[in-house]
């Protein structure tokens, strides 16, 4: 490999490591600042907040403005000073609040906060008040008649919502009009909602169906280039990944996002759109509105004091004439973004493009197979690191001839390298002529410095696709491989930094060195040796500290991920040898 294709080769590494490591490593080194944040005005129903603009399909932005950030209580006592209706499901454990119809208390049974035994199931949603509020609600904007607000308190038709039996909630205004949700929810994470208004007057009234999910403050992930964390949606059949969380609180898209092009821009940020869906994504979690797929919808996102951020839509008004009653049905999804249960219900409940709630990227048609492929492994071996080695091994074994004529290649160019050095010394005043041997050697021996790259460039879509599907797949989440590995979701909780949890301290990320990581650093040590030495003596102290500088760069990452990378690396330096088994010619030369 001469020297501009070592250079690139290096820049490419380099790269690689700078931008993965980057988002971890920012945020501790250069921290965001915080802006103070836009207020959000307090509307009534029907009017649209200060600076909206309206829409020309359908009018003033969706919904009530979102609640101020209320002082922090007690969720326990918060839970008991409002009537609520139970909610008992395979997957879900919680309340409705009658007090403005709130879904605003679940927890997710299938999934622990922790690995330990006695750890308590993770918390989606929580009611205003308490900490991390986080609630979803369905309501109207009316003309002609009262609608209910967040003070209205409903009557329930039964104390309990399970999946074999629906809940009507009922409210009459002052005026008569009847407002109903009927509500239902599957074994999994979908809610349906049926709203419907009975006009038992004798005037006409127009009525403006809408939903929201309002969360306060920020999720503890972080929203990295490989993984969108924050508001997220599709709006006429394309998902928006643009929108930050700073964004809602004012600040304007960055130099970056500018450059590459972004739809998202400083404050509220609304969609007049057909279909889709919209809410608010974490890392494994989300809360997503779907409105009717074929309705016509005003939504999206904004932010206001105190941290509060909210996600809505509204439909078109519709007029019910007396004796009438109009109606439509949405859902909500609350709950975990497991991927067979995400395509279920884009394929059976025709959402537009639900699976894009996880951000695959570019190569979701390699990713996606990936993943089945993993979860049918896991089944099979009921070990989600084995899993993940018979991934690797199959993955190698599928690249195996491209790996193999790489590997011819490079081995040809290192058996060449004494013949090259001998050319560059006598011709080190004359370049012009030491390319032109350089070129000449090249043909009589058969080799091909672009060889050993061309087959790296065509890995890179298939091991960046396992690198996405180990980051988003919650499959992985707390889940043991062996001894002191108990969740491969995260990094190696074993440092030698504190002789292993005999000092009575933990160190930062950044040096908190785990043993997982070491074999990584070593595996990736013997793979370099093995690949054609660089003649230049900078290049060579370069690639003699990388394996090390890229361990201390993927410390932080998951086990999982690592524990890929281990196997991987060895698979290539067995490949290596074989190959100079069945090549021995190749090897004398080289030592020659």
């Amino acid at each position: 490999m001469n020297e501009d294709n070592r250079n690139l080769v290096l820049f490419a590494v380099l790269a690689a490591a700078i931008i993965i490591g980057w988002s971890y490593l920012a945020p501790t080194f250069f921290p965001t600042p915080k802006r103070a944040p836009a207020p959000i005005t307090a509307t009534q129903p029907g009017a649209a907040p200060s600076g909206t603009p309206a829409s020309p399909v359908t009018g003033p932005v969706a919904g009530p403005a979102a609640d101020a950030a209320a002082p922090v209580r007690d969720r326990a006592a918060v839970l008991a000073a409002t009537p609520r209706l139970a909610i008992n499901t395979p997957s879900l454990k919680g309340s409705i609040n009658l007090r403005g119809a709130r879904f605003d208390d679940l927890v997710l049974v299938r999934h622990r906060e922790t690995v330990e035994k006695n750890s308590p199931p993770v918390r989606l949603l929580s009611p205003s008040g308490t900490d991390k509020a986080y609630f979803g609600s369905f309501g109207w904007q009316t003309t002609g008649v009262t609608a209910p607000d967040k003070s209205s308190v409903w009557t329930a038709d039964a104390p309990t919502l399970t999946p074999d039996r629906p809940v009507t909630l009922s409210w009459t205004s002052p005026e008569g009009a009847r407002f109903a949700l009927k509500i239902s929810v599957d074994a999994d994470y979908m809610f349906s909602v049926q709203q419907s208004v009975a006009n038992t007057g004798t005037a006409p009234i127009s009525v403006r169906p809408y939903g929201l999910v309002s969360r306060t403050g920020l999720p503890k992930e972080l929203d990295t280039w490989t993984n969108h964390v924050g508001p997220l949606g599709v709006f006429d059949g394309t998902a928006n990944y643009d929108i930050g969380y700073p964004n809602l609180q004012g600040e304007a898209p960055g130099f970056f996002a500018r450059i590459f092009g972004t739809s998202a821009k400083a404050g509220e940020n609304y969609f007049d759109t057909k279909g889709g869906w919209l809410g608010f994504g974490d890392h494994y979690w989300l809360a997503a509105l779907v409105p009717d797929q074929n309705a016509q919808v005003h939504s999206g996102f904004r932010g206001g004091a105190g941290g509060v951020y909210q996600a809505d839509f509204a439909s078109e008004r519709t007029v019910v004439a007396p004796g009438k009653t109009a109606g439509q049905t949405s859902r909500f999804f609350a709950g975990a973004k497991e991927v067979g249960l995400i395509d279920g219900y884009q394929d059976q409940q025709g959402i537009t493009n639900f699976d894009k709630a996880i951000d695959w990227g570019w190569f979701r048609i390699i990713e996606k197979p990936i993943f089945y492929y993993l979860a049918w492994l896991f089944r099979l071996v009921d070990n989600f690191g084995v899993a993940i080695i018979l991934l690797t091994i199959t993955i190698r074994l599928l690249l195996f001839p491209i790996a193999q004529r790489q590997f011819a290649s490079m081995a040809k160019m290192k058996a060449i390298q004494p013949k090259m050095k001998a050319i560059q010394e006598r011709y080190k005043d004359d370049k012009p002529r030491q390319q032109q041997e350089v070129m000449a050697l090249y043909k009589a021996e058969g080799a091909n410095p672009l060889a050993g790259c061309l087959p790296t460039f065509l890995q890179i879509p298939i091991m960046f696709g396992l690198y996405k599907v180990l980051l988003l797949a919650i499959d992985m989440r707390h889940q043991p491989f062996v001894l002191w590995i108990r969740d491969l979701s995260s990094p190696d909780p074993l440092t030698p930094i504190n002789l292993f949890g005999l000092l009575p301290f933990h160190p930062p990320a950044v040096i908190a060195i785990g043993i997982i990581p070491i074999l990584l650093g070593i595996s990736m040590y013997f793979q370099f040796k093995l690949n054609p030495a660089p003649m230049d003596e900078a290049q060579k102290q370069v690639f003699a500290i990388m394996p090390w500088m890229l361990m201390f760069v993927m410390a932080p990452f998951a086990v999982g991920l690592q524990l890929y990378w281990i196997t991987s690396n060895t698979l290539t330096i067995l490949q290596q040898r074989m190959l100079y088994a069945r090549h021995p010619d190749m090897k004398a030369a080289t030592a020659k």
